[in-house]
């Protein structure tokens, strides 16, 4: 049945038997085999052929029975690994995903330190909004995300693990003081940020609602780097995350930090499928990644408290 399930799922994903039929290497007859036995077996119809739009319909009973079965197919590739993996040096493949400042900022230190102890561990990054890596956690693309800000979704387990201090740049020219707690200051501002999806829009939005700020205009950019330099050239005024600018020095960019009363922040965490239980390399990765945390959260406070982003 195993094969047959691979067979449907890729004639759900085609939407054509000729393309799946091409997928898995079979014949079309084979392909047609393979759904009329799952359809026989589970008693219930899985796909309509369309014949006047020459197109296939997956019916109610076909999607539930596609998405058990990426479930299974992965449980099926994770128990692989685990048992390829029971030996004394945890060996394995884990692919991570994580949004734009974990993945900037964070992770690639943290990586430098994790390889070096697990050699044989390979690792595929990949960096995407919040949006788009949650998305790929639910399709069970990737094993573990790294994520800002929140999201709402009961196929997923989500863990708090650091919170992001935010605060506010602008050129070094501005007019702005360095503290503000009047935030009427900051009105009729251009603001950079970055695209729908992504923890750092969701924190500004809730920032420029909360306080009720209309900004002149937005403008756009998909990547720290991109917003940095924005920022620099005049262009507007962004929230940004403090560990984005610890990787500048600050004495030699044309940039203002300024602190916002009340503390502005967004949230770092962890995100795992629910139905899914985490392999052996991805419960290894995590309990090192914990203590990294804990050491950057110390490190942030020791700045907060000696002043000297401001």
């Amino acid at each position: 049945m195993l094969e047959e399930l691979k067979t449907f799922m890729a004639v759900v994903e085609a939407k054509n038997f000729t393309k799946a039929a091409e997928k898995v290497n079979l014949s079309q007859p084979s392909v047609s085999v393979h759904i009329k036995n799952l359809e026989t077996y589970f008693g219930t119809q899985l796909i309509t052929r369309c014949t006047k739009q020459k197109k296939l319909l997956i019916t109610d009973s076909g999607k539930l029975l596609y998405r058990r079965s990426k479930e299974l197919l992965s449980l099926l590739e994770m128990t692989e690994k685990e048992l390829k993996n029971l030996s004394n040096s945890p060996k394995g493949h884990l692919r991570i995903g994580a949004s734009l400042t974990i993945g900037e900022c964070l992770l690639p230190h943290f990586l430098g330190e994790f390889c070096k102890k697990y050699p044989d561990i390979d690792i595929e990054v990949i960096i995407g909004n919040t949006t788009e890596i949650t998305s790929m956690v639910k399709a069970f693309k990737i094993d573990l995300a790294f994520i800002e800000g929140n999201i709402h979704s009961d196929k997923l387990i989500q863990q708090y693990v650091l919170e992001d201090p935010l605060v506010l740049i602008t050129p070094k020219c501005s007019v702005l003081p360095s503290h503000i707690s009047d935030f009427s200051l900051l009105q009729n501002q251009r603001w950079l940020t970055s695209e729908y999806g992504s923890g750092l829009r969701e924190a500004l939005d809730y920032f420029l609602t909360s306080h009720r700020i209309v900004p002149r205009s937005k403008m756009v950019f998909n990547s720290n780097l991109a917003l940095l330099q924005a920022v620099k050239n005049n262009l507007g005024i962004a929230l940004i995350s403090t560990h984005v600018l610890l990787t500048q020095n600050l004495s030699e960019t044309n940039l203002k930090v300024i602190s916002l009363g009340g503390g502005i922040h967004s949230t770092f965490s962890y995100v795992l499928p629910k139905e899914v239980r985490p392999s052996k390399v991805t419960c290894i990765f995590l309990d090192e990644f914990k203590p990294y945390m804990e050491r950057i959260h110390a490190e942030l406070d020791s700045i907060y408290s000696q002043k000297k982003l401001f």
